[in-house]
């Protein structure tokens, strides 16, 4: 709507337009006014160790997301790009990672006749897919293929509109991805008022591609056991596993951050060390 407006204005400015283009203008609104802009509501910014130009993961929340992750979200969701042997940047040993690649089976061969077989995972391996196909994941949720998971936190950040992302320049905001994924988490609730819900979709206005989608409420109050103490609430559990999918797309965010620092300081010492030299050279082309 604004932007016909404003184009009306501008051709109106330039030398006036013809009536039939004004009412073929106005009405075309009536039509985009009907379409919704998905999400239906933006998502809620939430404050993340990670965040800032010295931010950092909290790996005792990424331990906590890994289990949210292992105990809920694997069960319809792949990481396909992450090995278990990266799970040693969380804290954990060698042989701890060990121990909980071997939790799994993956399918390895050929075999020396030829056939496939399995065998318990590696640290080498890469996090199982629940489903050997995308077909058969489509037939178990209701003809919608669950998402991997490996770069989820990147690949649903959703924009923001001016004059935001010009404040989001200089506050170096990149936390669109989990912010989008704990909103969605926690962001089911009842439709509106005479909101038809399609079957076997669910209302949930923070999803970026419609009002409903197929995945149910996954999260639930003491669905998860923390050993550290944490809260056993779904906000704790959408705000861990939104860190930990964010670590997984963006796992040397910080050493990024401790070389961007690095540079900026070496830039600033190195402009400093040109203002003097540029000082220096003219004061004795001034004095001869």
């Amino acid at each position: 709507m604004k932007k016909i407006i404003v184009g009306l204005l501008s051709l109106t400015l330039i030398g006036g337009i013809s009536t039939a283009a004004v009412i073929a203008a106005e009405t075309k609104p009536a039509a985009e006014a009907e379409t919704p802009h998905y999400p239906l509501k933006e998502p809620r910014e939430q404050h993340w160790t990670f965040s800032g130009p010295f931010g950092y993961y909290d790996k005792a929340q990424l331990q906590r997301g890994l289990k949210v992750y292992t105990e809920v979200c694997s069960a319809c969701h792949s990481m396909k790009l992450v090995a278990y042997r990266t799970l040693e940047d969380l804290g954990y040993t060698e042989a701890q990672v060990k121990a909980f690649a071997a939790n799994y089976e993956v399918q390895d061969g050929p075999n020396p006749q030829g056939e496939m077989f399995t065998r318990k995972a590696l640290p080498s391996d890469h996090f199982n897919s629940p489903f050997p196909n995308d077909e058969a994941a489509a037939a178990s949720n209701n003809g919608a293929v669950p998402p991997d998971m490996s770069l989820l936190a990147k690949a649903r950040e959703i924009e923001r509109g001016f004059p935001q992302f010009i404040f989001d320049i200089f506050t170096q905001y990149q936390e669109g991805g989990p912010d989008y994924i704990y909103s969605l988490l926690t962001g089911y609730e009842e439709p509106p008022a005479g909101f038809t819900v399609p079957q076997n979709s669910h209302y949930n206005p923070y999803f970026d591609a419609a009002a409903t989608f197929a995945m149910p409420k996954p999260l639930s109050d003491g669905q998860v056991t923390y050993d550290d103490g944490a809260p056993q609430t779904v906000d704790q559990y959408a705000r861990d596993v939104s860190a930990f999918l964010m670590w997984t797309s963006e796992p040397h965010l910080e050493d990024r951050k401790h070389l961007g620092f690095m540079v900026m300081v070496f830039l600033l010492i190195f402009s400093i060390l040109i203002y003097l030299t540029k000082r220096s050279v003219y004061a004795k082309a001034g004095a001869h």
